[in-house]
């Protein structure tokens, strides 16, 4: 258990031994970058900070979107005592004791306490029934952070005494401007180091939307360009590379290597090499490439390329995009790649699309009769004296569930979009829609 007391005279002695990240950590809430959505007048955040509302939050995002940093600006302004637990190391016995010395101090002094828990998703339900109570009775002012989604990994009657705030990852110019004020601040590196344009790019890809990371890595950078002088020392992309160990990948995600890769990519689950397309794959994450971009693109190839020929890619598809989203990256790389030796591997067809694109285009071209007189729709007043509805056979009504009678409006009837192939399951759908079809034109 850490109580802060930022007055402390030793406290600003010890910044420069800190890390970079921990240096450039916002002092108020105008500091903070990104999470716009989040700070605006009247928000939530900005109640408890300005207006020393009381309240309990969950803050819900992925690593290094500023959940700490948040908590971490609200006990500087706050007039309340902080106290900070991390979930991994506290146990029921912690958190009993904080509730019962913050419930002391107001009885006694007034005094109110915040209380900050890192990681919270890590305490099981019995820590968590614990802070029911002083969240309830308002006894302190909750801050929980977590990765998980709170629904799945907090216990509701906790979650539904707080409010919810979603972070989101920080995009390219957040951390740019990130990496722009440490490279200046005097907490910071003050100046003494610049960065090439090379070496920002690479930091900014590297980041992958983490600016804790992103200030570590640029810290990392600065001690293996080698100390400053009189003139600042230029931080090269080679810097980079040495410090982090990751060579930079050359890939603009508006540029030919974004459509070359995607393309090369596609080309390689439709071309059934899963070592191709899984090395393309890992050139998108590591490059910074958006994982939700990734997932949409295997989604619609997992229709595409596969189709009826395995059913299942699509599920195995829709799931890894899922993941993205729930878990995020860089756990959620081991569903989108098993998604993509999934896609790779199925049996192939693109009966799907073509069939689709071929009924678009005779609707473009005007083959859109109307409807027959027995599919409309015939329960409103009048509908049967216009012979809607009239000679439909129900088809549950006749055998394999397939009547005898035209569905398709005149011009069309015939016209046969979907067409099988002999590929995997698609071939026992062939054979059952010719028998369907079959089934269909015998009342002619």
């Amino acid at each position: 258990m850490a109580e802060t007391l930022f007055d402390d005279a030793g406290a600003e002695a010890a910044r420069g031994q800190e890390p970079l990240a921990v240096r450039m950590r916002p002092r108020t809430l105008d500091e903070v970058v990104g999470q716009r959505h989040l700070l605006g007048r009247g928000s939530p955040l900005r109640r408890l900070v300005e207006d020393d509302a009381p309240m309990s939050v969950f803050l819900w995002g992925p690593p290094g979107t500023g959940k700490t940093t948040l908590a971490t600006v609200v006990s500087r302004v706050t007039k309340r005592r902080f106290v900070e637990l991390s979930a991994v190391n506290a146990g029921v016995k912690d958190v009993r004791a904080v509730v019962d010395e913050a419930r002391r101090r107001m009885g006694m002094h007034g005094t109110r306490t915040l209380l900050f828990v890192d990681e919270v998703h890590r305490f099981n339900k019995t820590q968590q029934d614990a802070l029911l109570p002083a969240v309830e009775n308002r006894w302190v002012s909750f801050i929980g952070a977590t990765t998980e989604n709170p629904f799945f990994s907090v216990v509701s009657p906790l979650l539904s005494r707080s409010l919810l705030l979603t972070l989101e990852s920080l995009d390219d110019t957040d951390v740019r401007e990130l990496l722009g004020r440490a490279l200046t601040d005097e907490r910071g590196l003050a100046g003494r180091y610049t960065l090439t344009e090379e070496a920002t790019d690479h930091l900014v890809r590297l980041a992958g939307g983490d600016g804790r990371r992103s200030l570590t890595y640029l810290e990392a950078a600065a001690l293996v360009a080698g100390p400053a002088g009189a003139e600042p020392v230029a931080v090269t992309e080679q810097d980079v590379e040495r410090a982090v160990d990751r060579h930079a990948v050359r890939y603009d995600r508006s540029g030919d290597q974004h459509y070359d890769v995607v393309s090369a990519f596609i080309k390689s689950m439709r071309g059934s090499d899963p070592d191709a397309a899984l090395h393309y794959l890992a050139r998108m994450i590591e490059a910074g490439e958006d994982p939700r971009f990734i997932a949409r693109r295997i989604v619609v190839h997992a229709s595409e390329d596969v189709g009826m020929a395995d059913p299942t890619a699509l599920q195995t598809a829709v799931a890894a995009a899922q993941a993205v989203e729930l878990i995020g990256m860089p756990e959620a790389r081991i569903n989108l790649a098993q998604a993509v030796v999934h896609i790779s591997l199925a049996p192939k067809s693109n009966a799907v699309i073509s069939a689709i694109d071929a009924a678009i285009a005779d609707v473009r071209a005007g083959k859109a009769g109307p409807v027959p007189l027995h599919l409309r729709d015939g329960h409103y007043k009048g509908a049967r004296e216009l012979g809607h509805g009239k000679g439909y056979r129900y088809a549950h009504d006749y055998p394999g569930g397939v009547a005898p009678q035209r569905h398709a409006p005149e011009g069309i009837d015939g016209r046969e979009y979907y067409r099988p192939t002999g590929h995997g399951a698609e071939r026992r759908f062939a054979e059952i829609l010719d028998r369907i079809r079959g089934v269909l034109r015998s009342e002619d």
